[in-house]
């Protein structure tokens, strides 16, 4: 019997195979009776042949694949015992004799002992209350040991970014991100599979890559830390000074560290987050918001201070906006910021209520006044007195009601149904809409002077989808909110979650974005939502406007704007905003095109 030694002199190992059958098949592949894990050697580069006088010839398989037997270059030799065959880096000598049985200790065996030994070292550790940045430190150093890699990185992906969590470095140089290649990283990112490159610059797809060239790569061995199918970052090794330094083998040992540097990426993000969420969430929110309303972009932070401004007068104020926006919580906010905080806020949706009932609910009525008056009650307006009454929806108020409105407003008096008597009431009136008052009007809808007694001054609540990474806070407000309501093991978006959540159109505003991050936190059981937590399409994006388009847009709308702060004088407005007063009458005829 017969055997072939197998040594790897740059990661000093050895290995045995027995040589049991007449053809024995040597190459990169698996599957051969010999792999030898080199890029440089053919997937089947040579066979070994018995002879019937028990000696063995070496033969390539096709012409170019290279073969040294004892320093020449052969195509085809006899070798007896003793003999030596260079293939790629691998040296094979022909022993006689069996092999002894030994553990492999890595190389192209696989997982050696100490390997296997290291990583149930530090699974252990992982189970104790060890800092992140300690275990990053301790598995860096045994897969950099291990694999004979120069450097070590562990990136994580955050808010679109790519963030250094830990790295090693066999030298003293201190390493940064910027010693990483971002093109071999981004297509581990693309296929979310593990990359070996085992000379970069050489390498047909990295060779003209800016960071390769630049960095100098040789040797690379990336893998990506996949945590419930949700890319968090990549582990990173490398070798600038030796090429074909890395083999599958290798490869195979990184992605079983992975699988650790996974879990630990994110339980050390989860940490991280909720450190970060107990610490800055209410000063965030407070900084951010106007009471219970939460919004940074310049739309909201218009309305805040309008909203302080108003609050401490009386004036009837009328909110527009699209439905969903928040409408209900700016009154509320009005209120909460008036003198009339320690009276009753009362909140009736005009368009929820028969037209028959909405009388008795406004105004109240008396005993016997109709059928099924069997005692006298107490309308909303009555009840909001020393407050503040909130209208919802008016633009849905029947015709015959608007007049008594109008009346309860300029007498400040109601008089309940069934009663002749009118009873004074002390309120403030906040109302709000999203129809266009406007139109309504013009169509006979709408009262005219009902309208100028209701908006002494009106103001504008922006869509969700024109609130930039208002969207995102708010999102995260809710995502915390019912994570504590129903105990839920969600603790935030993905990266592509927060893509998802900024492109969306949001056709029903914040009271949909609530909805659906209420119905993702209890139904997922991931700890970071993902797009399709929330049905949110993959790679949704919304239609973005010429900016020619986009200008005149906001021309008209900040016209408008002026002409209500100056009644619609179209010369102080002009004066005001420094054109024409005939570039004032343009755009108001603009307003109904």
């Amino acid at each position: 019997m017969a055997y072939l030694r197998c040594s790897d002199p740059i990661r000093k190992t050895t290995q045995d195979f027995p040589l049991r059958k007449p053809l024995i098949s040597i190459g990169r592949k698996q599957g051969n009776d010999v792999v030898l894990e080199d890029t440089t050697i053919a997937a089947t580069h040579a066979n070994l042949i018995r002879n019937k006088d028990k000696s063995y010839t070496l033969s390539v398989v096709q012409r170019g694949n290279e073969v040294y037997v004892n320093g020449r270059l052969e195509r085809s030799a006899r070798l007896t015992k003793g003999d030596r065959a260079l293939i790629g880096r691998f040296e094979l000598t022909l022993m006689d004799g069996e092999p002894a049985a030994k553990e492999p200790e890595g190389g192209s065996g696989g997982l050696g002992v100490k390997a296997l030994e290291q990583l149930v070292e530090f699974s252990s550790q992982l189970m104790k209350e060890t800092s992140p940045e300690t275990l990053f430190k301790t598995l860096l150093e045994a897969v950099v040991s291990m694999t004979r890699a120069e450097k070590g990185f562990v990136i994580f992906f955050k808010d679109g970014g790519r963030h250094l969590a830990a790295s090693h470095n066999v030298g003293k140089e201190t390493l940064d991100i910027s010693r990483v290649s971002d093109t071999i990283i981004d297509r581990v990112i693309a296929r979310r599979r593990p990359v070996i490159v085992s000379d970069a610059m050489a390498d047909r797809t990295f060779g003209r890559s800016r960071s390769v060239v630049d960095l100098k790569v040789s040797s690379v061995m990336c893998v990506p830390l996949l945590y419930r199918n949700d890319l968090l970052g990549v582990l990173y090794l490398g070798n600038d000074a030796v090429t074909g330094l890395f083999t599958e083998s290798d490869l195979k040992v990184l992605s079983v560290w992975g699988t650790q540097a996974s879990m630990l990426v994110h339980n050390a993000l989860m940490l991280n987050e909720l450190k970060i969420s107990n610490r800055n969430l209410r000063d965030q929110l407070r900084r951010s918001s106007q009471g219970d309303i939460i919004g940074s972009c310049a739309p909201m932070k218009e309305l805040f201070r309008m909203v302080r401004r108003l609050a401490p007068t009386d004036l009837s104020v009328l909110v527009l906006g699209e439905t969903g926006t928040g409408k209900e919580l700016v009154a509320r906010e009005l209120h909460r910021l008036s003198e009339r905080v320690k009276g009753p806020f009362i909140s009736i949706n005009c368009g929820a209520i028969p037209e028959n009932l909405l009388e008795s609910e406004l105004f109240g009525h008396k005993k016997g006044s109709f059928t099924g008056a069997v005692s006298d009650k107490m309308g909303k307006f009555e009840a909001a007195s020393g407050g503040t009454i909130f209208l919802d929806e008016i633009g849905e108020m029947p015709m015959n009601l608007q007049v008594k409105l109008l009346r309860v407003l300029q007498e400040r008096a109601i008089e309940p149904v069934g009663s002749l008597t009118p009873r004074s009431v002390d309120i403030r009136v906040i109302s709000a809409t999203n129809k266009d008052l406007d139109a309504e009007i013009k169509e006979g809808n709408f009262r005219e002077d009902l309208y100028y007694r209701l908006a002494e001054v009106t103001t504008n609540l922006p869509p969700l989808r024109d609130r930039g990474d208002d969207i995102h806070q708010i999102a995260r407000f809710f995502l915390n909110k019912y994570a504590d309501q129903y105990d839920s093991k969600v603790k935030g978006f993905t990266n592509e979650a927060i893509r998802g959540l900024l492109n969306y159109y949001w056709p029903g505003n914040v009271r949909q974005l609530e909805s659906r991050v209420k119905r993702a936190v209890i139904m997922s059981d991931r700890a970071l939502l993902n797009p399709d937590d929330m049905g949110i399409p993959t790679g949704t994006k919304r239609d973005i406007a010429p900016l020619e388009a986009a200008t005149e847009e906001f021309k008209k709308n900040y016209i408008r704007e002026v002409l209500e702060l100056n009644n619609w004088n179209k010369a102080q407005t002009g004066r005001d905003l420094d054109v024409d007063p005939r570039t004032i009458f343009r755009y108001i005829e603009k307003f109904d095109a």
